[in-house]
């Protein structure tokens, strides 16, 4: 089902991509602004915030109006917007598997020396117009106007609590780790991650669809303890993982000094001089292989791995339970189980 319903939204995609231009003129106002969104946008993804959307809603009612990949695309266009604006923060130059926004438009400007301006600045703005085609998009639904608005709302929290996220996160790069608690990690997790990537989504669809309150509270619930377990276990990719299967660099959580639940527990973990090698490394200008390795061993041996990987478990447990206890379609309901497993224990 959850194969079934990305599929749907790759096509509304494709169909998207093909007609930006006939929508926005984007062409004509620059030709620069138009490839760069377009190539963008249609990179591989998941897709997990679009189908989530879907699923939201159609596990609440035996109808597909008109418009709904449409509108859920409003959810893909708004992670764009989130990764243009976020590489540009981690300084990172590659965005799945090919050039970040600000590195492509800093080739465009290759040539123009006397530009007082540079690849970041454009991606900027670039990264803005690709907030106003998500909220364009999700207007395309065609359902009871009382729940659109409010499923709109939703949209629009998410992308203001994703953003306090990401302030959030860098005021705390700037804390001493020993003050750093895992209440704050989690709340940058739920802000930033949980949040927009799955509670929002599929609230958003629930609500469109004319679902209950509890059951709403019950899937919001739901997509904050499965993205927290997710986001743990994007840290452990983000560190452990290789950079051609991730598609990013993987020193980059390493250098912004991100405080990762992995490197909290390893710090608090570690003895003595295990945690000066922690400040060293975190507080650094320049991080290279060797010290990543480093942070590796450390991380392995004060059982810091060990103990994110019992926390995906026990989080993704609390979640199941929330599952089990919706009164959606069955089928839905079932792929929900499906996806949450999948993502989280590599089942399928």
């Amino acid at each position: 089902m959850f194969l079934r319903i990305k599929n749907r939204v790759e096509k509304e995609l494709s169909i998207y991509g093909r007609s930006i231009d006939k929508l926005y003129s984007l062409n004509k106002l620059s030709p620069t602004l138009f490839k760069s969104i377009k190539e963008f946008i249609l990179r591989d993804g998941k897709r997990i915030r679009p189908v989530l959307f879907c699923i939201g809603y159609k596990g609440f009612s035996k109808k597909t109006p008109i418009g709904l990949y449409r509108s859920a695309l409003s959810l893909e266009l708004l992670h764009d917007f989130m990764l243009v604006h976020d590489d540009i923060i981690d300084k990172s130059d590659m965005r799945r598997g090919k050039p970040s926004m600000h590195s492509l438009l800093n080739r465009c400007l290759y040539k123009n020396k006397e530009a007082k301006f540079n690849g970041e600045d454009l991606a900027i703005v670039a990264g803005d117009v690709m907030y106003a085609m998500a909220l364009d998009a999700f207007l395309a639904v065609k359902e009871d106007l009382r729940r659109k608005e409010e499923s709109l709302k939703k949209l629009i929290s998410a992308a203001l609590y994703t953003g306090s996220g990401e302030f959030i996160e860098l005021l705390l790069g700037a804390k001493r780790i020993e003050k750093v608690t895992q209440q704050d990690i989690y709340k940058i997790y739920d802000y930033k991650t949980a949040n927009y990537t799955f509670a929002s989504p599929l609230t958003m669809g629930a609500v469109l669809a004319g679902a209950k309150t509890a059951q709403i509270k019950k899937l919001f619930s739901y997509g904050i303890l499965l993205g927290r377990a997710f986001q743990v276990r994007d840290d452990i990719i983000g560190t452990f993982g290789e950079e051609k299967t991730t598609g990013k660099p993987n020193l980059t959580d390493i250098k912004e000094a991100k405080r990762t639940l992995l490197i909290w527990h390893a710090f608090h973990h570690a003895n003595k001089k295990d945690k000066l090698i922690i400040k060293k490394i975190m507080g650094g200008k320049l991080t290279r292989n060797t010290e990543l390795l480093k942070m590796r061993r450390i991380i392995i041996k004060t059982g810091s791995l060990a103990y994110a990987q019992g926390q995906i478990k026990y989080l993704y447990s609390k979640a199941a339970k929330q599952i089990n206890s919706l009164k959606m379609d069955r089928k839905y309901k079932q792929a929900l189980s499906e996806f949450s497993q999948g993502i989280l224990l590599g089942k399928k």
